[in-house]
């Protein structure tokens, strides 16, 4: 029997209840990092392995953790030596939440009620490689499942963008997010930025891992930008990427050795929103921070430059990568509603590169109505199901619809 059952983190009655309204909403994914040519070209998996774990540096991190050696993780070993490492790695993450994420997964896509460990994983291993084998466990089948609406994939500003062409008959809508390096932007990026647009994208994102003021005005320039064009501006705060040299000379960017920076955000953030709002040229914004010391001052910062009669105008993000967890995301949501609105929070996204990482929005929804619960059934909110559905609801899927307007 699997630990994943209906009542999965919810404890109360009333979480139970608005779980189970907002449980089956469609999922807008408006911040990922899957290949929109393997969903073009409906990839098939080959195994277990390249699925679960094909480029998936949060769990790569845990079993260097536990001194597994790099060539069953990103080396050259054979997938299933690598499957069982991992499986060996798994029981130990106790209060990890890739210990949830794992077994949603192999529940929601695979049907599959037993805990990973050494002693199951060959026969897991077994069952999850028949089911690849098959036509309805390609990539665009695995998008379907899972009830996704629209996903907006993260992409440079040279890319052709010919795989987001390919796919406008998906009845998934795929549209890219236009993401240019802070240090590389030269003078075609709006050409590059009316190409996207033409293309259907309606995002841009940015990572910002120092504030200075050549980076104030380089995001000043590209906020005016696209604010012309009617776009959602997301800014990725805090993060300190690349710490291990070696690691990186050795296998690049984006493979488990990046972690939470400390660097002082509020004074800079402000002048940059202060110089569009100014002009009224600031526009639809999400703030994302990496340390959670940050969440008082996004939460309030804010409150600063809402208006312009659109509900929600600037966002405060959904707790990001290392606050992608049960404390990460209460936090957020409790800074967002001490300092805020929780109600016109646009909710959740995966920042993944896996096509089964759609179970964190379930994840997200369980921690959501588990914490809405809490809140009633402690007394401090009115029982009112009608309005507490609506929010939740709201938060899970209408927000997002209507904010980003694809």
């Amino acid at each position: 029997m699997s630990f994943i059952n209906d009542k999965f983190m919810l404890k109360n009655d009333t979480a139970v209840e608005l779980y189970e309204a907002v449980k089956d909403l469609p999922i807008i994914d408006y911040h990922c990092h899957i290949s929109p040519k393997m969903i073009a070209e409906n990839y098939q998996f080959k195994n277990a392995f390249e699925l679960f774990l094909g480029g998936d540096h949060y769990k790569w991190r845990q079993m260097r953790t536990n001194g597994v050696d790099e060539k069953f993780i990103t080396g050259d070993a054979d997938d299933f030596d690598k499957w069982m490492k991992f499986a060996e790695t798994m029981p130990l993450l106790i209060g990890n939440p890739l210990y949830h994420w794992t077994h949603l997964e192999l529940k929601r896509y695979f049907d599959i009620d037993e805990q990973l460990s050494p002693k199951t994983a060959k026969a897991i291993w077994d069952r999850i490689n028949t089911c690849l084998a098959k036509d309805d466990f390609r990539v665009q089948s695995l998008i379907k499942k899972s009830n996704v609406e629209t996903i907006c994939t993260t992409d440079a500003p040279y890319d052709t963008l010919e795989y987001h062409r390919q796919l406008k008959d998906f009845s998934t809508k795929v549209v890219p997010a236009f993401r240019p390096d802070l240090d590389k932007i030269n003078g075609d990026i709006t050409e590059r930025m009316d190409f996207f647009h033409e293309n259907g994208c309606r995002l841009s994102d940015h990572a910002v891992d120092e504030i200075n003021d050549e980076i104030i005005d380089k995001l000043v320039f590209l906020g005016e930008e696209y604010a012309k064009r009617g776009w959602v501006w997301q800014l990725h705060l805090g993060a300190l990427r690349n710490n291990n040299s070696r690691m990186f000379e050795k296998l690049g960017p984006d493979v488990g050795f990046d972690s939470v920076n400390d660097f002082q955000i509020a004074e800079g953030l402000s002048k940059i929103l202060d110089s569009l709002e100014k002009k009224d040229m600031l526009p639809k914004t999400i703030l994302y921070t990496l340390n959670p010391k940050d969440n008082y001052v996004l939460g309030t910062m804010l409150g600063n430059f809402q208006g312009g009669g659109i509900p929600g105008k600037i966002q405060f993000g959904s707790g990001w990568w290392f606050n992608d967890q049960r404390d990460g995301m209460e936090g957020q949501m409790k800074a967002l509603s001490n300092l805020g609105m929780i109600a016109r929070f646009v909710g959740m996204l995966t920042d993944s590169r896996s096509f089964v990482s759609y179970t964190r929005h379930e994840y997200f929804r369980r921690i959501l109505c588990n914490l809405l619960g809490k809140w009633v059934e402690e007394g401090e909110y009115p029982k009112d199901m009608d309005m507490l559905k609506k929010i939740a609801a709201d938060i899970c899927y209408y927000n997002a619809k209507e904010y980003f307007n694809f």
